[in-house]
């Protein structure tokens, strides 16, 4: 390890020269503190920023990262104080020269409370990972610039942001206290039988279509006295919400009064968020897949059987595979393969469903008999779902009057006040035909070994590996720029080494998963992470990332 005057020497040394003179800073410096790690120098002003990482001295209580949760939520709250901490030591994040010249920034958070590769704490050390971009005018090094960014901005920040300190302790220990009552929720949700809790007072709303910021004058969210459930927290105290037991919930209601707000808080609910945030405590089983149709995704030996068979294609709907799904086929894909990696609760929303998938009235069944119908609609499976395999649904349905005929629970949403309709929707049901769903092997067709050079994040929605893109727009609960990051690393980790054209790609998927889970994301992150800061994601979005992937 070099000193911190070596560091200012090389500085000064290639001031003035061309940009790729920058490479010789690479390595480590003692700051005292902390260690500076210049991982990796970008090639060019204009290019990404580079890789630089500060490891300082823990000083942190044992206390806040004793458990996995718990240090999620320190890392986290570390991380959003790291990046408001450098966004003010750099006047805004206000850039000098050409280029990304003098940008100087932490991984950016949301709303969610998620593991992140930015900020790592172990009982020794604090690693905070952040991109600077190496000052240029031109292409000319801009020596000086540099120099003032990593002696007087970077220890001032480090100093402010991991030094133990009485406002430090505070908001660590709101944060761990938080973290504390939200995992006690969730361990609640499988003692008492519930898919998800809804808390009284929790604001739904989001700000626009664009932010996810609470509404601010939006209307809280209150429990039917019926549903209502107590939990004692372990710092909140007692709290009362909602909860919605395993079994068929069906939300109804009219249009904009809250039906789909409801579903969407449920659909994030399966990650912690952060206090204020009004859905903190809006807990969500941790496998709650949100399901949809797709037109056009592409689909790889995947077992839609039990939702559709005797195509007149003849295609083998036990194996089946397309580069252009229906949206029929795409739900049905959607679905088994969010089963075939344990998820117990399906979250659906009628408007974004695929009608034929979703059902079949009496008068259709009697023009089109069932032997002309390839599709058996989900709810002829609903019931069965639940019964033998212990899958619970949560649906949204403001038109499908069938689904009230399978409901263990009716929500009417009205006004955004939430209404026990269950009984008054009992009373107007009409018996359905129902099908058995058997437990399968819904993946069949093993996943070759491929090899990835180049990854690229297209914003939240898309990434590439290699020239191939891979569509995540209908991944719903794919909610951060760095989850799409991480699953670009995870699944060049998978096709790499893991895949051996024998397993399948649910089992690489939950291969991969577990080891993120023991190893934590930054086992599958590249040193360099150049497609950017990843951050956790699940098995699901594992496999529906793998799935989407058009050079299996």
């Amino acid at each position: 390890m070099k000193s911190s005057q070596e560091l200012k020497k090389q500085l000064r040394q290639i001031d003035h020269k061309g940009y790729k003179a920058y490479k010789v800073l690479e390595g480590e410096y003692d700051f005292g503190a902390y260690r500076l790690c210049i991982d990796h120098v970008q090639g060019d002003p204009f290019a990404t920023p580079s890789r630089v990482r500060i490891v300082y001295k823990n000083e942190i209580p044992v206390k806040f990262f004793d458990r996995p949760y718990r240090r999620t939520a320190t890392e986290d709250a570390l991380l959003r104080r790291l990046h408001g901490n450098l966004f003010r030591a750099s006047k805004g994040g206000g850039r000098r020269g050409s280029g990304k010249s003098g940008l100087i920034t932490a991984c950016r958070t949301g709303q969610e409370v998620l593991q992140r590769s930015a900020m790592q704490v172990t009982p020794k050390e604090i690693e905070a990972r952040i991109e600077v971009g190496f000052p240029a005018y031109g292409r000319t090094i801009a020596a000086q610039e540099l120099e003032e960014l990593l002696f007087d901005v970077l220890p001032e920040v480090a100093e402010q942001t991991f030094r133990m300190q009485p406002r430090l302790a505070k908001e660590l220990e709101s944060a761990v206290d938080l973290a504390d009552d939200q995992q006690f929720i969730r361990q609640e949700l499988k003692t008492q039988g519930l898919a998800a809790f809804v808390a009284d007072g929790a604001v739904l709303p989001r700000e626009s279509g664009v932010s996810q910021k609470k509404m601010s004058d939006a209307v809280p969210f209150q429990s039917p006295d019926s549903l209502a459930v107590t939990l004692e927290l372990p710092h909140h105290g007692a709290l009362r919400g909602m909860g919605i037991r395993n079994g068929i919930t069906v939300i109804t209601g009219g249009g904009f009064h809250g039906k789909s707000t409801l579903l969407k808080a449920l659909e994030r609910g399966v990650y912690n968020h952060i206090a204020g945030d009004g859905r903190e405590y809006v807990i969500t089983d941790a496998s709650a897949f949100k399901l949809r149709a797709e037109e056009g995704r592409s689909i790889h030996g995947v077992d839609i059987s039990t939702f559709i068979s005797n195509l007149p294609t003849r295609a083998d709907t036990a194996n089946f595979s397309t580069e252009n799904a229906s949206g029929s086929t795409s739900q049905a894909a959607n679905t088994v393969e969010a089963l075939s990696v344990g998820s117990k609760v399906l979250l659906i929303d009628e408007d974004t469903s695929a009608t034929n998938f979703m059902v079949r009235d009496m008068r259709m069944a009697q023009l089109v008999p069932d032997v002309k119908e390839p599709i058996s609609p989900f709810i002829r499976k609903i019931r069965s779902l639940h019964r033998d395999l212990g899958i619970s649904t949560v649906l949204v349905a403001g038109s499908s009057g069938d689904y009230l005929s399978v409901a263990d629970t009716v929500l009417q949403m009205d006004c955004y006040h939430a209404l026990d309709v269950t009984e008054k929707a009992q009373s107007l049901a009409q018996p359905l035909t129902e099908d058995e769903v058997q437990a399968a092997k819904w993946i069949r067709r093993p996943v070759p070994k491929r090899e990835i050079e180049k990854i690229r994040v297209h914003g939240w929605d898309s990434l590439s590996l290699d020239r191939t893109e891979i569509d995540l727009r209908y991944l719903e609960q794919v909610v951060d720029e760095s989850q799409t990051a991480a699953l670009g690393y995870t699944l060049q980790y998978i096709l790499t080494r893991l895949a051996d054209g024998k397993k399948k790609a649910d089992q690489l998927a939950m291969e991969a998963a577990e080891k993120i889970q023991k190893e934590g994301i930054l086992s599958v992150t590249p040193k360099n992470y150049g497609a950017g800061p990843s951050a956790e994601v699940r098995v699901q979005e594992i496999l529906a990332a793998l799935g989407r992937y058009r050079m299996l």
